[in-house]
C-alpha cells in the first residue's frame, strides 16, 4: 500500500486572526471599580460616568389633580380630602407634603399640619394615583373652641380653599355629602399626604 502524507489543516484566514486577537483584547480589559478601567498594554483608562438616575417625578400641580372633599358620617368632626392624578406622568409631594387648607377670613393663613402624621417619604402620584389627607375641622366637645364651647367659633361652610405651595392662590373647593360642615379655623388641623384612607384615618 503507498505512503499518504497526512493531510494539513489550513491557515486561518487573516481577518478571522484579527477578530480572535481583538476579542483577546476586549476580555484583557477590565472595570476595576474605581472609575478606571484596566487596557491589555497596562494603561488605565477612566470610564464614563453613569448618567444621574431619572427624577421621582414633577412637582404636582394644580391642573394635574382633581380634588374630592367630603364629610365622614360617623366623625362629625372630619373630613377626608382626596387627590387623584389625571395626568399622563408621576408627580409628587416632596416640596409640600401637606396640603394647604384656607377656611373663612378670620384665619390669615393655612391650617397647621398633624406633626406626626407625617409618612416615612413624601407621597408620589402616578397617573390615576390617589392620596388622601384628614381634616380635623374642630376640636372634641366640650374642649377649648370646640363645637360645644360657650364661645365657639365654629361656622357652617360648603367649600374651602386649597393650595399646593406657599403663597399660590388657593382652589375652592366643595364639600360632597352631608354640606355644609362645621369648623373652628382656630382650632382644625389636616394631616400629611397619606397613601391610603386607612392610613389617614389613624389620625
Amino acid at each position: 500500500m503507498p505512503f499518504r502524507p497526512a493531510p494539513v489543516s489550513p491557515s486561518p484566514p487573516r481577518c478571522a486572526a484579527a477578530l480572535t486577537a481583538a476579542a483577546a483584547l476586549a476580555l484583557t480589559a477590565c472595570h476595576d471599580g474605581t472609575g478606571y478601567r484596566a487596557e491589555a498594554d497596562g494603561r488605565a483608562v477612566p470610564v464614563p460616568a453613569l448618567p444621574p438616575a431619572p427624577a421621582t417625578g414633577d412637582a404636582c400641580t394644580p391642573e394635574m389633580l382633581r380634588f374630592h372633599a367630603g364629610a365622614e358620617p360617623h366623625h362629625p368632626r372630619r373630613m377626608l380630602l382626596a387627590v387623584t392624578n389625571i395626568s399622563d406622568h408621576l408627580c409628587t409631594f416632596a416640596a409640600q407634603p401637606y396640603p394647604l387648607l384656607h377656611f373663612g377670613d378670620r384665619r390669615p393663613g393655612p391650617l397647621p399640619p398633624l406633626p406626626y402624621s407625617r409618612p416615612p417619604a413624601p407621597v408620589a402620584l402616578p397617573p390615576a394615583g390617589t392620596a388622601y389627607a384628614a381634616v380635623i375641622t374642630a376640636a372634641a366637645p366640650g374642649g377649648p373652641g370646640g363645637r360645644s364651647a360657650p364661645h365657639s367659633t365654629a361656622e357652617k361652610m360648603s367649600q374651602f380653599g386649597v393650595a399646593l405651595i406657599a403663597r399660590a392662590t388657593p382652589a375652592q373647593i366643595g364639600v360632597d355629602g352631608r354640606a355644609p360642615v362645621r369648623v373652628n379655623p382656630e382650632t382644625a388641623a389636616v394631616t400629611y399626604w397619606q397613601r391610603s384612607p386607612a392610613a389617614a384615618a389613624r389620625w
